[in-house]
């Protein structure tokens, strides 16, 4: 029996091949799932467009009249931060003629926004202006042509944007992860730096690779040198994210080159949370390390089945800043090494999901449950038609 969304005709996502891979320890998702023009259309709309995606930093919008459009999924959303200081989302296209508004990744900085095609003008608020002189005697009611409203909100210096509209509340989507994140003032850090990479491989590949470090010892010599893959405990809530810890190894004070922290740790933390690096995957498209002295994030857009664009970002506390001689560069050049061997070992694993003799095997129960808790959320999500259910509500309907 096939699912009810459209499958590759040579490679079919089917419900017995959906449930197979939750049984047991589990399995990768079937190999449709990862190369599927039709899936990954099908997850534009129903995870991308329908769930809360992250579309970057509140601080990129931090100015009154600061603009800003992102594409989701197959839509596009205006930010605008108001003369109030309110952030909106508007869709982004003219109440005229449906011209973008801006282009999907550019930004602008004004008290009004001008349509470039034929010059209607609405203010931060989206509110039509005016429009030129030659269309006024067709344009009356000016009330009747403001831009629509778009489905916006703010956490943790993070912008999320709803375009669909019908999502759960962001605080019900997030429940449980302010208390994860508290004590990492995560609004309050400023960007160190930031890099964006394009890959050949599907989303999913990146959360699963992200989700484990049985294959740390492999491809990671760095990383296990100052944390050990095999420790740390799983991190859960009632919101749609998932997580889990690793700890550093004795004497190590971050994740660096050299194990030294050329920061400032983070107050608040305990002396436990001290020795723990905290990575979470909000669903679908966030991804927040925290390290005792900076958090870093990654942010995906899945551009075809097997091409996926990342902003990657380090993120650090005030104090930091007033550090004599700070240079981010220790957790930055450490990440982009590790980042580039994972990606690397996603685009083998993409190739590799398109070979005839792609056959998955079952994931290690001790190393990999996080990676099984991903794809029983989506392949419950694929049968069920809509946005996955967060962990703790799948396992009550098991129950």
């Amino acid at each position: 029996m096939k699912m009810g969304i459209p499958a590759p005709e040579a490679t079919t996502l089917t419900s017995d091949a959906l449930r197979a891979c939750m049984v047991g320890s589990g399995t990768m998702l079937p190999a449709a799932a990862y190369l599927g023009e039709d899936v990954l259309a099908w997850e534009n709309r129903s995870f991308f467009e329908a769930g809360w995606v992250c579309v970057g930093r509140a601080d990129d919008l931090g100015q009154p009249g600061a603009q800003r459009a992102v594409g989701i999924g197959d839509d596009a959303v205006l930010l605008v931060r108001g003369k109030d200081g309110e952030l909106r989302g508007f869709y982004n296209t003219c109440r005229h003629r449906g011209h973008e508004l801006l282009p999907c990744g550019s930004q602008a900085q004004g008290s009004f926004i001008r349509c470039p095609y034929h010059a209607w003008v609405y203010d931060t608020q989206g509110r039509l202006h005016g429009v030129p002189p030659t269309h006024q005697r067709d344009v009356t009611d000016t009330d009747g042509f403001g831009l629509v409203p778009a489905r916006v909100a703010e956490w943790q210096g993070f912008v999320f944007a709803n375009v669909s509209g019908d999502a759960p509340d962001l605080d019900a989507y997030l429940s449980g992860l302010d208390a994860v994140v508290a004590p990492y003032d995560l609004a309050g850090l400023r960007r160190a730096d930031s890099h964006e990479y394009e890959i050949a491989a599907n989303w999913k590949l990146v959360v699963e690779n992200y989700d484990e470090c049985f294959h740390c010892p492999s491809i990671h010599p760095e990383l296990c040198t100052v944390s050990d893959p095999e420790s740390g405990v799983d991190v859960t809530g009632d919101g749609l994210w998932i997580g889990g810890t690793m700890l550093l190894r004795d004497g190590v004070e971050t994740m660096s080159l050299d194990g030294r922290s050329g920061g400032t740790q983070f107050p608040a933390l305990t002396a436990a949370q001290q020795r723990d690096i905290v990575y979470l995957h909000v669903f679908p498209n966030l991804l927040i390390s925290l390290h005792p002295d900076y958090v870093m994030t990654h942010r995906m857009t899945a551009r075809e089945p097997g091409r996926t664009w990342i902003e990657c970002q380090w993120l650090f506390p005030e104090q930091a800043w007033q550090r004599p001689g700070f240079d981010p560069a220790y957790a930055v050049d450490f990440w982009d090494l590790t980042n580039r061997q994972d990606w690397a070992a996603c685009e083998s694993v993409q190739r590799g999901t398109a070979s005839r003799g792609y056959r998955p095997g079952p994931f290690s129960s001790d190393f990999e449950y996080m990676v099984k808790s991903f794809v029983d959320m989506t392949a419950r999500a694929y049968l069920a038609g809509g946005l996955p259910q967060p962990r703790r509500a799948a396992a009550a309907l098991d129950a």
